[in-house]
């Protein structure tokens, strides 16, 4: 091999290497993997913030979201947003939220989320904030979820873009 495939062969690695999706945050639970764990960073006197992340089941058998919990927060729960009738709704889901086998499901804004009230301390762009999921036959997870900026819609967004979907970092509760 030359010295210019060499090169060539050496960055061709490299691209593939740093370029990979970093997985080593990702959380396997039986047959449950959890990723990109995320919220948004929270003005200061909020008391509410969202959590987002990716649920997939690997497994043949349904499991079921029972509930969060997060230290930070003095109430945690699983919520869902959904238009009816031309209004946006946020309700809690108070009896869990089923994760099929070989489905994936994602808590975004404007979705699915972890509502965290009663904030003790605010969010902060770079931290991570650990929250433990309940799930019916994995059992509690713990995962971090990764802050991002104010306004970010995306895991790995610096929250520098106009606000498309609700916020809640600014509701009193």
């Amino acid at each position: 091999m030359n010295k210019l495939s060499r090169i060539f062969a050496l960055a061709a690695l490299s691209a593939v290497v740093f370029a990979a999706p970093a997985s080593a945050d990702d959380v396997k639970a039986g047959d449950l993997v959890i990723s990109q764990a995320w919220s948004r960073a929270t003005p200061g006197g909020a008391k509410v913030a969202g959590g987002y992340l990716t649920i997939e089941n690997k497994g043949t058998v349904a499991d079921k979201l029972v509930g969060v919990s997060a230290d930070i927060a003095g109430k945690a729960e699983v919520h869902e947003m959904a238009v009816d009738n031309g209004v946006m709704k946020m309700r809690h889901l108070d009896k869990g939220l089923v994760i099929e086998p070989g489905k994936t499901v994602k808590f975004a804004p404007g979705g699915y989320h972890l509502m965290l009230q009663e904030l003790k301390g605010p969010f902060k762009q770079g931290d991570k904030v650990p929250v433990t999921l309940q799930f019916e036959k994995a059992g509690k997870v713990a995962v971090s979820l990764d802050v991002q900026g104010v306004g970010a819609q995306a895991p790995g967004e610096g929250g520098h873009m106009m606000k498309k979907m609700p916020d809640h970092s600014g509701m009193k509760m």
